[in-house]
């Protein structure tokens, strides 16, 4: 029995070797999946300072939720014809800059979330959204909701 036992522990022990290398292996990829989360969240917000509605749409997935102006806009089609006003004019109405990028350990799913400001530089908002990645390995926006800005620190 002890030999049963002892093989048995050696496979358990063997099994949560193999599994630390696998979860080391994702937390490895975690800082890459930020880091290219964070690079797509500030092309987003490049566009609209750009003014590059073109530009806009291919951040935005196919299968996207927008949440504004009391409404949920459900897909790419919906979400570009709400933003379309947005980048009328010269001057961008808002900015937008990540501060805090989080994905899932998996590397399909991230957390983008920053304050949104007014031509004047004053923080009016906060963003939050979430990006999806693809098979080909580029992150699209899926969800994105904004919020009221932060509280000022005390």
């Amino acid at each position: 029995m002890a030999r049963v036992w002892s093989g048995a522990r050696a496979v358990a022990a063997a099994g949560l070797v193999v599994m630390s290398g696998a979860v080391t292996a994702q937390s490895g990829a975690l800082p890459r999946w930020q880091a290219e989360v964070l690079a797509a969240e500030r092309a987003f917000a490049k566009s609209m300072a750009d003014r590059d509605f073109a530009a806009f749409g291919r951040h935005v997935a196919p299968d996207t939720l927008f949440f504004g102006g009391g409404k949920v806009h459900r897909g790419r089609d919906a979400v570009l014809a709400a933003w379309k006003p947005f980048f009328e004019g010269t001057a961008a109405p808002f900015s937008w800059e990540p501060d805090q990028v989080e994905a899932l350990e998996s590397g399909q799913l991230a957390l983008s979330s920053g304050p949104v400001r007014d031509p004047q530089g004053q923080v009016v908002a906060r963003f939050n959204s979430i990006w999806q990645r693809t098979a080909d390995g580029r992150w699209l926006v899926i969800f994105d909701k904004g919020g009221p800005a932060d509280p000022p620190a005390k």
